[in-house]
């Protein structure tokens, strides 16, 4: 009877060790998996905070490209012009890919960034169909919004 009780003890320390070590072995499987799917998280965020600066800086490029076409349909602005002029047909290609571009940068950037681009946009807009003022300079009016504009996306993309 004592040699039968001394199986069952070590019959149920050895079922204990068994049962501690399962519960050890799905504690640390468990731990693995948790930090596993941390690092893919974290990887995942990252390529996509990645991508996503790619196509604002693809936005912004586009934006100033643009608007670097529009100031030199400004500077070359005809005194007159009809609708069917070169200028005119170039100009209204030019202005209509800006305003997209404009358009673009708001859904992509804080409002902070679109309201400057924007304020460019409508002095160029100004600038090309309206003209200035005899005396006023096209770059000089223009470089206050510009700046700005260009200050405004150094604050977010820093």
């Amino acid at each position: 009877m004592i040699v039968m009780a001394g199986q069952v003890w070590v019959s149920l320390i050895s079922l204990g060790g068994v049962v501690l070590g399962g519960v050890l072995s799905y504690l640390v499987q468990h731990r693995t998996q948790q930090s596993a799917e941390r690092a893919e998280q974290q990887r995942q965020r990252i390529a996509l905070s990645e991508t996503r600066r790619a196509e604002r800086l693809a936005l912004l490029e586009r934006f100033i490209e643009v608007s670097a076409e529009a100031e030199r349909c400004a500077y070359t602005r005809p005194s007159e012009w009809e609708d069917t002029d070169d200028w005119y047909l170039t100009t209204q290609d030019v202005m209509n890919r800006l305003w997209v571009a404009d358009r673009l940068l708001r859904i992509q950037f804080p409002l902070t960034v679109h309201d400057a681009a924007h304020a460019h946009f409508l002095d160029l807009n100004k600038t090309v169909w309206q003209g200035l003022p005899d005396g006023e300079s096209v770059r000089d009016y223009l470089e206050d919004n510009r700046s700005a504009f260009l200050d405004a996306v150094r604050e977010v993309m820093g």
